[in-house]
């Protein structure tokens, strides 16, 4: 199946408190077909600030996709899934959990908690670029959104 091409650009909120890995993540995402902007906030407490506009993210745009990780500092991945899945203007944005974690806790947990999906981060990049490469095909050509 071929993707459609986009005329919109894709706004891609990572939640990411490994530079490492948001750096892999940015990698992968540029190396993809799917017209993006990604933006890269450390921490759940600047997550929540930015999916709801406060300072110093007034100018943020809404997410159509969000890769969260659930070890986080000041607010963790969980309590953020939880907020968002509980607020009604939030709700319908698709949370991905993309973590290290393989803890079948966690794993349940994030889909009582309705993460629409749950990705063991590869350890290679190459793994880690196909993975990116299936969200995006997955998430973007064949998935419809609300707007």
């Amino acid at each position: 199946m071929n993707p459609q091409p986009r005329t919109k650009t894709i706004e891609i909120l990572l939640v990411e408190d490994s530079p490492s890995d948001a750096l892999l993540t940015k990698r992968a995402l540029a190396e993809g077909r799917i017209i993006n902007q990604l933006h890269h906030v450390e921490d759940g407490i600047k997550a929540l600030a930015f999916l709801r506009k406060e300072p110093p993210f007034g100018d943020a745009p809404r997410p159509d996709l969000i890769l969260l990780d659930l070890n986080l500092p000041k607010k963790n991945g969980r309590e953020v899934l939880a907020e968002i899945k509980a607020d009604k203007t939030l709700k319908t944005i698709p949370v991905i959990v993309l973590t290290t974690s393989r803890a079948e806790e966690d794993v349940l947990k994030s889909y009582q908690l309705h993460a629409n999906c749950y990705i063991v981060k590869p350890v290679d990049f190459t793994a880690f670029a196909n993975a990116i490469t299936v969200i995006e095909k997955f998430w973007f050509a064949i998935v419809t959104l609300p707007l």
